[in-house]
């Protein structure tokens, strides 16, 4: 079996993750190559430098009238895996950026381009056999959707036709949709020659336009969701006023894709290491830890942040203080995804300002790492000022993110929806108790009461009384009980995930099957 992967990140690569994708395009394939399968990974050449780049071929690429030349490099082959990334000026045009922000009116118009261009290089290195035979293209997320478009309209490819395609949906909320055309950045901008159903490829709410996502979702010969929970979950519709999110508007499509037996639910895996250097740093450690992270983020504004200030005047009180009570953590994206139920209004302001009140009372401090939505980040940072033993560091490092899951003692993910989720594995890994919505991968992870803390409601009013009261719950364990909250954290610890699990179900349900 020989599979392609197509995706925009691979934490595989140096400076080339923004979210979970990476770590999966970092850790299925070498997964799969244990169990016989040869994997050839591709994603885009952001302009690293330091990457160890083997000229395979020039691609000549036919997009937007002009005749466009990609370069395939192969950057790594070990272990059975051999991986490469694709280079031209429409991806490292933006300084090392992943992903662009566009103006509110024409969403995705920077990177609609970009991964329309990268689908179409792939497609063209596949046809010409600069990846040599393939089995199956497997291909991630809206950012390789147009491959399929490419693979079932245009007649320039004999060759990927005969591919199975696998597709894989990670973010359904972010689906990509530009216009058809009468814009640079829409279908026929980009392939103008193309012929096309625009029943099958049509965003359902706004059909003068082209939705990648729906159109992989249609095309692809097996659709893969990233939990079994969230694969009947993506059956519904969303339902965002009572805090519900589903299909995203694509519900049909995943039910149709159900009835013909091509939507397939598989948990992602994690990584277990038996001796894992991040259990060795002390409390103390971290804070000198992040101290050094803020003055560089400092450093980088010119003008002084309030949310940079705020933590740093927080981080030295709490370096002089010593506190007796737990450590609650929390490290993702700060979207509306991870920050809905934490934002309601409550009693104290906010729901994260009770939890804060609530924290206080037995002299725990909150840790929160984590950037993205402006407005969020402002919620925050003025949560922050209003609570002493809050610290929200509004940013990412790897190190600061790897270190805090074994120095935590509760970790905090009322996600209100969740595909799958890495950051609770990662918790739970290193012997964090974790406290979750019960939504997707979340339910399939977390189990209340033996490995974690998990909640539910009908509604968002319930929803974020049930996160105070659970919050509660598990502060009151910890404190009264402190041995039945030790064998919650020892079974958190030997929870097991594995890539090795989820590469046989790859194998048998989207491969062979």
């Amino acid at each position: 079996m020989r599979v392609l992967m197509v995706a925009a990140e691979n934490d595989r690569l140096p400076n080339c993750k923004v979210g979970g994708v990476a770590d999966v395009i970092r850790d299925i394939p070498y997964a799969l190559s244990a169990q016989g399968t040869a994997v050839k990974v591709v994603v885009p050449d952001y302009g690293q430098s330091n990457l160890n780049r083997t000229f395979v071929g020039d691609i000549a690429v036919p997009f937007r009238q002009h005749l466009e030349t990609a370069t395939l490099w192969q950057v790594e082959q070990s272990d059975g895996v051999t991986q490469y990334v694709i280079s031209h000026s429409l991806f490292s045009e933006h300084q090392g950026a992943i992903y662009c922000s566009d103006d509110h009116n024409r969403p995705f118009a920077t990177d609609a381009t970009k991964f329309a261009f990268f689908s179409a290089a792939v497609c063209e290195a596949i046809e010409h056999k600069m990846f040599d035979e393939l089995d199956v293209l497997h291909l991630h997320d809206w950012h390789a959707a147009c491959v399929t478009v490419l693979q079932t309209f245009s007649p320039r490819f004999v060759y990927l036709k005969q591919l199975k395609t696998v597709y894989t949906v990670h973010n359904l909320a972010l689906q990509g949709i530009r216009p058809f055309g009468h814009d640079e950045s829409s279908l026929e901008a980009w392939f103008p020659t193309l012929g096309y159903n625009g029943q099958q490829l049509c965003d359902h709410h706004h059909p003068h336009c082209f939705n990648p996502m729906r159109s992989a979702i249609y095309l692809a010969d097996k659709v893969h969701v990233v939990s079994p929970t969230y694969s009947e979950e993506v059956l519904h519709n969303s339902e965002p006023d009572r805090g519900f999110f589903g299909g995203e508007g694509l519900e049909h499509d995943m039910q149709i894709a159900k009835r013909q037996g091509k939507l397939v639910g598989i948990l992602n895996g994690c990584e277990y290491h038996e001796n894992d250097a991040s259990h060795g740093i002390t409390l103390d450690q971290y804070y000198d830890l992040v101290d050094c992270e803020l003055i560089q983020w400092m450093a980088k504004q010119p003008q002084l942040l309030a949310c940079h200030y705020i933590a740093h005047q927080r981080l030295k009180k709490w370096q002089s203080q010593v506190s007796h009570g737990p450590l609650i953590t929390s490290v993702g994206r700060l979207t509306d995804q991870k920050a809905l139920l934490l934002r309601q209004r409550s009693s104290q302001g906010i729901v994260l300002d009770e939890l804060a009140q609530i924290a206080a009372d037995i002299d725990a401090r909150i840790i929160i790492l984590g950037s993205g939505d402006r407005n969020l980040e402002n919620l925050f940072t003025q949560v922050m000022s209003r609570h002493e033993n809050i610290l929200y560091l509004n940013g990412y490092g790897q190190n600061l993110g790897d270190f805090l899951y074994p120095l935590g003692d509760l970790f905090l993910m009322p996600s209100s929806f969740e595909p799958c989720g890495i950051s609770q594995m990662l918790a739970m890994r290193a012997g964090q108790p974790c406290l979750v919505h019960k939504v997707g991968g979340l339910v399939d992870t977390v189990s209340h009461l033996h490995n974690g803390f998990s909640f539910s409601g009908d509604d968002l009013s319930e929803q974020t009384a049930e996160l105070i009261e659970t919050f509660r719950f598990a502060l009151t364990m910890y404190q009264s009980n402190p041995e039945q909250y030790k064998q919650l954290a020892n079974n958190a610890s030997q929870a097991r995930f594995t890539w090795y699990s989820s590469a046989q179900q790859y194998i048998e349900k989207l491969y062979e099957s």
